[in-house]
């Protein structure tokens, strides 16, 4: 087995639901399992600003799926949750994104990992921070990363919302 990091969003609908529902289908596809999953992080939007404040998470898998396999039984995922074609960085029910594969570097028109812009984004290192701080992307570890990141981030950039970690990890652990 492999060991990969995803990241999850929502920012529409019941956010906690949507993540929940994604890690067990996750948890559940052939060849795959959690092993570890984050806190639920309040995060203000990335890009395209004029929307919704997002929840993000990360979580660790142990996987027997090729790269490519992964990210494609991911998105199954998504679509099966009604995720709809939007705009860039846009409103999202779920977002379901394969980061990073330790020793694997790879770039296709479907795949590039590690994701190519993971490391700018708070709302991304500081939940796999939490999950693997000594996972290293290049030279810098995870932990180190976030620290940087959290330092340069406005206040409430990127939270904890305790009470949303425990409705997901209930919803996880009620399997």
């Amino acid at each position: 087995m492999t060991e990969a990091a995803i990241a999850l969003g929502s920012n529409l609908g019941d956010r906690a639901v949507f993540l929940a529902s994604a890690l067990r289908a996750i948890d559940a596809l052939p060849g795959c399992r959690l092993t570890r999953v984050s806190s639920a992080y309040r995060t203000r939007p990335w890009g395209k600003t004029d929307q919704g404040e997002f929840i993000n998470m990360c979580a660790l898998i142990d996987t027997d799926l090729s790269p490519t396999d992964l990210l494609v039984a991911v998105k199954d995922v998504e679509a099966s949750m009604g995720r709809t074609a939007s705009e860039r960085w846009g409103p999202r029910e779920i977002d379901i994104d394969l980061l990073i594969i330790p020793g694997v570097e790879m770039r296709t028109d479907l795949l590039t990992l590690p994701h190519p812009r993971m490391s700018e984004r708070l709302f991304v290192i500081a939940p796999l921070a939490e999950v693997a701080p000594d996972l290293l992307l290049g030279a810098q570890r995870m932990d180190a990363r976030a620290k940087a990141l959290k330092a340069a981030a406005r206040p409430n950039d990127c939270v904890v919302d305790d009470e949303t970690t425990d409705l997901i990890k209930a919803v996880l652990e009620s399997k």
